[in-house]
């Protein structure tokens, strides 16, 4: 806990001198410039959910790649698992809109979860069978997610009233993830973090969690252990893809309302740089995630007051990357000269 805290510390002192002089390159005042950044953050109830907004797909994201990390597999493939999710869940709805919100609600969220699921289980089939590496599977499962999305919108499941636009109909009510108090964060956040957190007791302390430090960590010992490396690729890729195919459909029912093209802004990617960052911790993957997504919502907001270019928060995004990279190396070094 202590070395989190000296980490975290480090980072953000890393972070403020970075930022501080990329803004003074491109002529803006740099203090100014990040207390703006954290008051359309965090300054008010506003600003604070669409940071959770922005929080929320990131943090299913991350978790969906911690869960196959803690077998040693490398899963990049969030983005296209939350795109499939996104289209079964909708499936689902187009099926049966006129259905009780007690029923079309949770068989919407498990056909997201099995969306995500049936996605990913492609590239942990031919992980376990074949030896095929997962990284470059999923990487490219990303394209089949999005484009198969993109097909039905413009294709079989376009709503003719949207005059030509590509997107299904609207959502029925009872189809629709509701709010947080009246804000535009909704029940998808305490969703994620109670994942987080059933995810963290699982993985973390019982008995599947030391099964896959096992098998990670000598694959031979967990073999002659009576253990199945093949049967826990199947079953850490089902599980990470299932919780990226629920981010895909709580992020079509209650931010857009339907589906449409450019449902991720690159939350799968993000998703994979918070996991790897947390060092594949559940529960540090949420403050991470609401961080992150907080610096999104604040430079969409100062793209638009400050007249600061979209292309600079992305910009900010990777020196808090490499800030934290470099407060770990620097506390696990000073650690190990100790």
């Amino acid at each position: 806990m202590r070395r989190n805290l000296v980490t975290a510390g480090l980072a953000t002192a890393l972070f403020l001198v970075l930022a501080a002089g990329f803004l003074a390159i491109i002529g803006q005042p740099p203090v100014a410039t990040l207390l703006d950044l954290v008051l359309y953050a965090f300054g008010d109830t506003y600003s604070l959910s669409e940071s959770l907004v922005k929080a929320i797909p990131i943090l299913f994201c991350a978790l969906a790649v911690i869960v196959p990390a803690r077998l040693g597999l490398i899963s990049v493939g969030a983005d296209g698992q939350l795109y499939l999710g996104a289209l079964f869940g909708t499936a689902m709805v187009l099926w049966m809109p006129a259905a009780p919100g007690a029923i079309l609600m949770p068989a919407m969220l498990l056909a997201g979860a099995v969306g995500g699921a049936a996605l990913s289980l492609v590239a942990g089939g031919l992980r376990a069978r074949f030896g095929v590496n997962e990284t470059i599977t999923t990487l490219l499962l990303n394209y089949v997610g999005v484009l198969l999305v993109n097909f039905v919108v413009y294709g079989p499941w376009k709503d003719p009233a949207n005059l030509g636009w590509p997107a299904t109909i609207e959502f029925p009510p009872g189809a629709t993830v509701p709010g947080l108090f009246g804000t535009r964060a909704h029940w998808g956040l305490a969703l994620a973090i109670g994942l987080a957190v059933v995810l963290h007791v699982v993985f973390a302390s019982g008995r599947l969690g030391l099964r896959l430090r096992v098998l990670r960590e000598n694959e031979r010992v967990g073999r002659m252990a009576g253990l199945s490396f093949a049967r826990m690729v199947l079953l850490t890729m089902a599980v990470g893809g299932g919780v990226a195919g629920l981010a895909g459909i709580i992020e079509t029912s209650a931010v857009q309302g339907r589906l449409q093209p450019g449902l991720s802004l690159g939350y799968g990617l993000t998703g994979f740089l918070v996991a790897w960052l947390s060092g594949h911790s559940f529960l540090l993957a949420v403050p991470l995630s609401i961080l992150i997504g907080g610096l999104i919502a604040a430079g969409d907001t100062l793209q638009l007051f400050a007249k600061v270019p979209a292309s600079s928060m992305t910009i900010l995004l990777g020196l808090l990357f490499a800030a934290m990279l470099a407060a770990a190396g620097i506390v696990k070094k000073r650690r190990g000269d100790a």
